[in-house]
């Protein structure tokens, strides 16, 4: 039999190929002289150029099997988990699309499949260690639907891997990536996030640069790698010099459980990007290590700090001087009251309406 990576390997599928990290793993890999075709699978529209043959399709609807006939590896990056106003969870969603890929795999012959999950499956706890381990349990929020969506991916992975004796996967737990004028929706959720001020300092954080996240999806491709890896920069940012870069946002202080509340009712009104669960990923750390990817040949191009700038844009408050983000802060404040107010008024005159 022979390895993968070898001579042998010619093609390899990928879902979510029109996205941010799947564009650029397209890329790459049909710039691999040994990979001859590349098959991306995507709800949008795609064009198919050189090696790379594209299909729009529903992950959880179309019929799977003839896409991934005779491909050795699937990529599975797909996701649907996008915050937006209607509050919708869709974290069942993109479990359903993972059941159907893996099903479909199996059918398939598939043999290696490669699965984009996330650092946030740790959850991020007070007592984390930094930086956090592949070996470490995971423990997501319970109130963050794509963690625990992303935690229950990996398990049901791991059941496909053991149900045949030949195959192999590799996970990939990023942190928040981002590039140049394509961020992905956690770096937005964490921003927006950042004017709410819930602890006593903030966390250390970390900032992947997309083009990094791409090339160990590629490696973990080719490579021969098997089980959990971090994708991380070395070390990380300590939370003041993360306000440095980010220009000293205004901020207000408030209790977790009252931050909690104020994003939910963000996220239910459509105010912000800021889902249900994620305060705690704010407010503790969930830094990870890179040095089991790092001894499998994989180096990132981008520090944290130069990822954070090259995808975070200059924003107004970055040139105002103490005193006028002082007062934007005041009148936040005042904001972030009226809206608690509001959404506690509301939660007390439903209870009475069922009572």
């Amino acid at each position: 039999m022979n390895p993968v990576g070898s001579a042998a390997q010619r093609t390899v599928v990928v879902t979510g190929s029109a996205g941010s990290v799947g564009g650029r793993v397209c890329d790459l890999l049909g710039a691999d002289p040994s990979i001859t075709r590349v098959v991306g699978l995507d709800l949008e529209p795609q064009p198919s150029t050189g090696r790379l043959v594209t299909h729009r399709v529903d992950l959880r609807r179309d019929d799977l099997v003839p896409l991934l006939a005779g491909a050795d590896t699937v990529v599975h990056l797909a996701s649907l988990f996008r915050p937006g106003t209607d509050g919708v969870d869709v974290g069942p969603v993109d479990i359903d699309a993972a059941a159907s890929v893996l099903d479909a795999a199996s059918v398939a012959g598939v043999r290696r499949l490669v699965l984009l999950s996330s650092a946030m499956v740790y959850g991020a706890h007070p007592a984390n260690p930094v930086p956090i381990l592949e070996d470490a349990e995971l423990a997501p929020d319970p109130g963050f639907s794509f963690a625990v969506a992303k935690a229950e991916i990996e398990r049901m992975a791991d059941r496909w891997r053991s149900a045949g004796a030949d195959r192999t996967l590799v996970v990939l737990r990023p942190t928040t990536a981002l590039a140049e004028g394509d961020v992905s929706w956690v770096a937005r959720s964490l921003r927006a996030a950042a004017v709410l001020e819930v602890g006593e300092a903030d966390p250390p954080v970390q900032f992947l640069h997309l083009d990094d996240l791409a090339s160990a999806v590629v490696l973990a491709v080719s490579g021969g790698l098997h089980g959990a890896y971090n994708v991380a920069p070395d070390g990380f940012v300590d939370g003041e010099t993360c306000r440095e870069l980010s220009g000293r946002v205004p901020r207000v202080r408030m209790p977790a459980w009252v931050a909690e509340e104020f994003g939910r009712f963000r996220w239910r009104h459509g105010l912000a990007p800021t889902p249900p669960g994620l305060t705690s990923y704010t407010q503790f750390p969930w830094v990870v290590a890179n040095d089991r990817l790092r001894r499998a040949g994989w180096e990132p191009r981008y520090s944290n700090e130069e990822a954070y700038v090259d995808g975070t844009p200059a924003r107004p408050w970055a040139s105002m001087n103490a005193k006028r983000r002082q007062q934007l802060a005041l009148g936040a404040a005042g904001v972030v009251s009226t809206a608690v107010g509001v959404g506690v008024a509301a939660g007390i005159r439903a209870v009475r309406r069922r009572a």
